[in-house]
């Protein structure tokens, strides 16, 4: 069905250069067949990964596995990136008229796309904390990765948006002994309110079952592999663009038999693969943000107007925010 609205004028965020990101206007077309017109009420700035784009520093061997669902533009520059946007659709397909959806879509306040890519939210969940979406969707893909037990000890080097939902997710294994490690001491209160523990490095206790590595540091990596036990695994979630990384595998990495194990979400975790659809896990992803202690996660949103020029403070290293949330107009 045909929207009420019929061609529209929609703002888009764009990163034009390296350092550099603009909003550009374009003009939708009326939704066809199968699609829906979503206007953006929320969104949220994914920091690891747009602070590698927004740097120019995507690797040319990666520019096609990195483009991001309905993405335009080429790395690269200029690309419309991003990938967590919740809105209301308003027009196109008859059954979802009227609901708050999720969509993988870049940072813009209007749109369309096809119908089943928009997922409605669950009754229970707020709109603003379902653009954790996507983060939830790479964590729990991370927990069937490393596939922790009952009363594992699990450590989470690095307590970013990522690293703290793979705690969580693992905090909820009955008895397992799950510790959030992070270089900064105020995320001890992050960790305590997702009813897990929390130590610096040089304070984190070894031998570990499992480790997973989410800081997005070399050196945290070292730190993941200093804290297995024998024969442990350790879970490498950092992306580190185009940059080299060292890590020790020297000394007793070997004799120990530890296991250094990639994750990515952008293929469904092989214990999964043959029975879950994308479309499965991003409704379970939701599901999982039900829980109103996550909001912990969120910074108060910055609005949509101003996200081009507040975008290179959002993603500059030496800030401590988790999830920068997005307010549209």
């Amino acid at each position: 069905m045909a929207t009420s609205r019929t061609d529209e004028v929609a703002e888009a965020l764009w990163y034009s250069g390296p350092g550099q990101a603009e909003i550009r206007q374009e003009r939708l077309e009326p939704p066809g067949a199968g699609e829906v017109r979503v206007r953006a009420l929320f969104g949220a700035v994914s920091r690891g990964t747009e602070a590698l784009v927004l740097a120019g520093r995507v690797p040319a061997s990666e520019f096609e596995r990195m483009r991001a669902p309905f993405m335009a533009g080429h790395f690269p520059f200029p690309v419309k990136y991003g990938y967590a946007t919740v809105g209301r659709v308003e027009g196109g397909t008859q059954a979802l008229r009227g609901r708050t959806v999720f969509t993988l879509h870049p940072h813009q306040t209007l749109f369309n796309l096809p119908a089943g890519a928009a997922v409605a939210l669950p009754e229970n969940l707020p709109p603003q904390r379902a653009v954790l979406a996507a983060n939830m969707e790479t964590a729990l893909n991370a927990v069937w990765d490393a596939a922790p037990g009952p009363a594992d000890r699990i450590a989470i080097v690095g307590a970013g948006v990522v690293g703290a939902l793979v705690a969580y997710l693992c905090g909820r294994l009955p008895g397992a002994e799950v510790t959030l490690i992070d270089l900064n001491p105020a995320r001890a209160e992050l960790a305590r309110a997702l009813g897990v523990s929390f130590a610096r490095p040089e304070a984190a206790t070894g031998d570990c079952d499992l480790v997973v590595h989410a800081s997005g540091n070399p050196a945290g990596l070292g730190t993941a592999l200093a804290l297995a036990g024998e024969e442990a695994s350790v879970l490498e979630m950092s992306w580190y663009g185009d940059a080299p990384v060292t890590a020790a595998l020297g000394g007793a990495f070997h004799s120990r038999r530890l296991r250094l194990i990639s994750s990515q979400v952008g293929q469904i975790a092989p214990s999964h693969r043959p029975r879950w659809t994308h479309g499965r896990r991003l409704a379970a992803a939701l599901a999982l943000l039900a829980d109103p202690r996550l909001d912990v996660l969120l910074a108060p949103p910055v609005a949509f107007q101003d996200l081009a020029r507040r975008l290179p403070a959002i993603l500059d290293a030496k800030n401590a925010m988790l999830c920068q949330s997005i307010a549209y107009p």
